[in-house]
């Protein structure tokens, strides 16, 4: 069991006895750890106490910010869509396929890909000479098979295993200690998708945006549902950040790589951020 699947496990606990105010002992158990064992990784982990942790998983917390974030996300969402976003210490551009890439998914492209750990679990990573085409994040290793989702996206294209490279690409994405970097990421997308994900990039760590809001930015105010859908059809989980739109209620569902997964990142960067 990784570090995520052990918080992944507390989220769930939490989730049957929140009514109980569970101790740090019950948290430790359900992570499988000792009490001294479980803080310290948690510490590692999140940045904060468990006590501070779980204050950002409630509704109320969701809903708080969204209100907090509406004055960043103004001055960041209505500045524009063309340029880059930042993301924690990325600069991250987007490059579309040609029409023509687009509707040959990937014929005669060479991708390498492979697999490594994250703070959130096992993920796997695509790139090729005009940026990285794919990470998606996994609770059961595939296997040595290319990812569903990235043969989904790019069909045609000859797959070149390198799990070496992944874990260095991995370690340039998650490492919240790196300096300054600028990645390139190459995505299949419709024009309406790339307005939203280039959107998403703006939302900074630590804030959230209603679906409706994104709507809104993309000039499509009663696309709501269809920026939902964009958002579930994101091929780069984490960097560009679909986890941060939650419903206007503050209730955080609807993720591709799972519910608890969002919660846990969500909670994570507001922990960080408002510590």
């Amino acid at each position: 069991m990784n570090d995520f699947e052990r918080i992944a496990a507390v989220i769930r606990y939490l989730d049957e006895h929140h009514s109980t105010q569970p101790a740090l002992g019950d948290l430790a158990a359900a992570a499988g750890l000792s009490p001294a064992h479980f803080h310290r990784l948690f510490r590692r982990w999140a940045g904060v106490t468990p006590k501070d942790f779980l204050q950002c998983l409630t509704a109320e917390h969701a809903k708080r910010r969204l209100r907090e974030s509406a004055s960043v996300l103004d001055a960041s969402l209505d500045t524009g869509l063309s340029g880059p976003g930042r993301l924690h210490d990325l600069l991250v551009t987007i490059e579309a396929a040609s029409p023509g890439e687009f509707k040959s998914g990937g014929r005669g492209l060479r991708i390498e890909w492979g697999f490594a750990e994250s703070p959130f679990g096992l993920c796997s990573l695509a790139w090729n000479p005009r940026g990285i085409c794919h990470i998606a994040f996994h609770d059961v290793p595939p296997g040595s098979i290319v990812p569903a989702e990235l043969r989904a996206d790019w069909p045609h294209a000859e797959f070149i295993r390198n799990d070496r490279a992944a874990r260095r690409v991995a370690k340039t994405i998650f490492n919240p200690d790196a300096r300054t970097a600028t990645l390139k990421a190459f995505v299949r997308a419709t024009p309406f998708q790339l307005k939203v994900w280039r959107a998403l990039l703006r939302i900074p760590e630590g804030c959230v945006a209603s679906y409706s809001r994104i709507a809104q930015t993309v000039g499509h105010r009663k696309a709501v549902r269809a920026v939902g859908t964009a958002c579930g059809a994101n091929p780069l989980a984490w960097l560009i950040p679909c986890h941060r739109v939650i419903r206007e209620t503050g209730i955080v569902q609807g993720y591709r790589w799972g519910e608890t997964r969002k919660r846990a990142l969500l909670a994570r960067e507001s922990a960080k951020t408002s510590n």
